[in-house]
């Protein structure tokens, strides 16, 4: 384009990267893919070469640390960066980790999918995280909460300080929104008695939409955002105020991403007679996630499993070895239950949930998108015919209490 149209935006690429070196605060190209991430916390009863974003990521990386004026266009040898990897990615990524983190306690989970970082205080977890985070693949942080003051997190601390506030409560089942005070939430969230009946007389799955979220959430509760963010694993990614956080880098005149936090807060499945139910239907996130799960509350009442009932429940499902090892261990808790999909998935999942659809004789209408919808829960015995008749299999990870999970953007994902 003419000079005249290279103002301070940026008209081009090379002009947007250039112009807004000096503000862009990125370390050198060992920095790896930079993150956004969307924290929010839970409270619950391969293909070879260099992909584009590495290639960009690099880009930025020595337009930032050459400091290269905008009237010169940077010359960058792509040919040269690339390099020739094992075709069997996986196997190659963990050999290799085993022998540079030997310092680092760690596991694989899900077929060798999901990365357990299983020390939350190592503060060299990170550079493991970006040799997965680069494949584009799940991690898990245990302990978390030890890190946390838990007393902020109790379902009664919070119906406490809060219980006069108004807020959206969804019930799961039918997807009906009311308008209701906070108080009775929390009141039924660990006494089944005090929850709300639907019409046949069960107990309704309710869930606490999204309260508070993003600025509410500073605003409302500020010992509580102080908790939560001197908490946050892998703080170089993690944290606002990360180096390896881009979003929070971002020049003033790009659109951002909701940061959050928010909090995601739902009763349990076990205490209703349908478990084929969920507290957060699939869908994706536009964003890096982390989720951190800083309370599990134990329910009481008729009709409520007892923990080994629940325990039995959730070895049913189809689960690493390591998970299941987890369950027997009397000191971990777990809370929730995730089924976690490759967002190279997503249109063969899009595909499927169409034909079910019509084999149940609902109405499918070509604008709607049953993934971006969220109207799809994928019971067993719909990931099983997912994994039968699409090849697509479903990652299982239970989420015990201080679990951190962090999705990229894209995953699917259901709770």
């Amino acid at each position: 384009p003419p000079a005249s149209q290279n103002n301070e935006q940026g008209s081009t690429l090379r002009d947007l990267l250039t112009t807004t070196a000096g503000k862009l605060r990125l370390g050198s190209t060992d920095a790896g893919i930079a993150f956004a991430p969307v924290y929010s916390t839970g409270t619950a009863s391969g293909k070879s070469g260099r992909t584009m974003p590495n290639i960009l990521d690099d880009i930025i990386a020595s337009v930032v640390e050459n400091k290269i004026p905008p009237n010169r266009a940077p010359k960058i040898n792509v040919k040269s960066e690339i390099k020739e990897e094992p075709k069997d990615d996986k196997k190659s990524i963990q050999d290799d980790c085993s022998k540079r983190y030997s310092d680092i306690q760690y596991s694989w989970i899900c077929d060798k999918h999901v990365l357990w970082l299983r020390d939350h205080k190592n503060t060299n977890n990170w550079k493991l995280f970006k040799e997965c985070w680069k494949q584009g693949r799940p991690v898990l942080v245990s302990g978390m909460h030890k890190k946390m003051n838990f007393s902020l997190w109790k379902a009664e601390s919070i119906s406490l300080d809060f219980g006069n506030q108004q807020a959206d409560i969804l019930n799961c089942k039918d997807s009906i929104i009311s308008n209701t005070n906070v108080k009775e939430f929390w009141d039924g969230f660990e006494d089944v008695s005090k929850r709300q009946k639907v019409k046949n007389g069960e107990t309704a799955l309710l869930k606490l939409k999204d309260w508070p979220s993003g600025e509410d959430f500073k605003a409302m509760m500020p010992a509580r955002y102080e908790d939560l963010l001197k908490s946050l694993p892998l703080p170089e990614y993690c944290s606002p105020e990360g180096k390896l956080n881009l979003a929070s880098h971002l020049p003033g005149f790009f659109v951002r991403p909701d940061l959050g936090p928010r909090l995601c807060s739902a009763y349990g499945v076990a205490a209703t007679k349908d478990h084929d139910i969920g507290t957060t239907n699939l869908h994706i996130e536009v964003s890096d996630v982390v989720n951190i799960l800083v309370y599990v509350g134990i329910a009481k009442g008729n009709g409520v499993l007892s923990k080994s009932g629940v325990l039995k429940k959730l070895e049913e499902e189809d689960l690493d070895d390591l998970l299941r090892k987890r369950l027997k261990d009397s000191s971990e808790l777990p809370g929730a239950l995730w089924h976690i999909y490759a967002g190279k998935d997503a249109d063969k999942i899009r595909e499927f949930l169409q034909k079910i659809a019509k084999e149940q004789g609902l109405e499918v209408l070509p604008e709607h998108d049953p993934i971006r919808d969220q109207s799809w829960y994928v019971n067993k015995k719909l990931r099983q015919r997912l994994f039968e008749e699409y090849g697509v299999k479903t990652c299982t990870v239970i989420q015990f209490l201080g679990d951190a999970i962090i999705l990229p953007a894209g995953a699917l994902h259901q709770v």
